[in-house]
């Protein structure tokens, strides 16, 4: 069953990340699909924030990855949006998701034969009539996959 969430505002979007936090674990993947300013980044912020991050979380857009070990798990933000022509399989990206922290990666559709086999998928869609609001759905693949969808659908926005 897909659940729907929608954000009034950036710190709402955090917010909900916050929530998500608590839920995760080593190993675990987030894939993030939207477009240009949809909120992934943003989503990535409340994300580390919660978990224990103390440094800024910027874009990784032009180094592709940023670790943040400090937090109660380990952060690995992932932007593969400079990847559109190939070459996510010679970064190593399953180590990280294999890994002893929490993967998220931002333009999933340029990980080609990198794609781990567990995760959860948030698609994020922008509002066409308030540039403020943010939707975001969700899909699970692979056991790990269901049960953090399960517990990600039990949150309320």
């Amino acid at each position: 069953m897909t659940k729907t969430w929608t954000f009034d505002n950036e710190q709402a979007l955090r917010a909900f990340a916050g929530h998500i936090a608590p839920l995760l674990q080593a190993g675990d993947v987030l894939l993030l699909d939207g477009d240009l300013g949809a909120g992934k980044t943003s989503f990535t912020k409340g994300l580390g924030k919660a978990l224990g991050i103390t440094q800024p979380i910027k874009s990784p857009t032009f180094t592709i990855i940023h670790e943040y070990p400090e937090g109660r798990i380990p952060l690995y933000h992932m932007d593969l949006y400079r990847l559109e022509g190939g070459g996510a399989e010679d970064l190593g990206l399953e180590e990280y998701f294999d890994g002893d922290g929490v993967s998220v990666v931002e333009w999933p559709d340029f990980l080609g034969a990198s794609a781990p086999y567990e995760y959860v998928t948030l698609h994020f869609h922008k509002d066409e009539q308030d540039d403020n609001r943010r939707t975001i759905t969700a899909e699970g693949e692979g056991d790990r996959g269901q049960v953090l969808l399960a517990a990600i659908n039990g949150l309320s926005a």
